[in-house]
């Protein structure tokens, strides 16, 4: 199996590394900011961005809701070419909560499936 991301919006970036890392065996892969760390367990990078910081997760949606706790957590698909890709699906009738916004990693957008379920389709900065 590839690997898989899932991220989740959290209150405390640092309370959650404490809590995933001794409770359930995670490892911090990456932790360049306050505001985001990376963990990893087997095939699973867990994502964790803290409520209201910089990067493009946590920018608010064209409502005005913001992302929180619970509710925002979805999985994420790497993409090669988001805005092709976004176009297509646009063109399908498929919904998105969001247009693509772009953050300090790259480029994303949320997908709705059928029942309002989050995919995260994500577009890594060009480096």
């Amino acid at each position: 199996m590839e690997t898989v991301s899932v991220r989740y919006i959290v209150n405390d970036v640092d309370e959650a590394i404490a809590f995933y890392g001794e409770h359930l065996g995670f490892a911090v892969a990456l932790h360049p900011a306050p505001s985001f760390a990376m963990l990893a367990k087997g095939n699973l990078r867990l994502l964790l961005n803290a409520a209201g910081g910089p990067g493009g997760a946590s920018q608010p949606m064209p409502d005005g809701s913001l992302p929180e706790p619970g509710g925002w957590n979805r999985i994420q698909i790497e993409v090669e070419d988001l805005e092709a890709l976004v176009a297509a699906l646009r063109h399908a009738g498929q919904s998105f909560r969001n247009d693509i916004v772009k953050g300090m990693g790259g480029s994303q957008i949320l997908l709705q499936d059928p029942s309002g379920n989050l995919v995260e389709l994500f577009e890594p900065a060009r480096r």
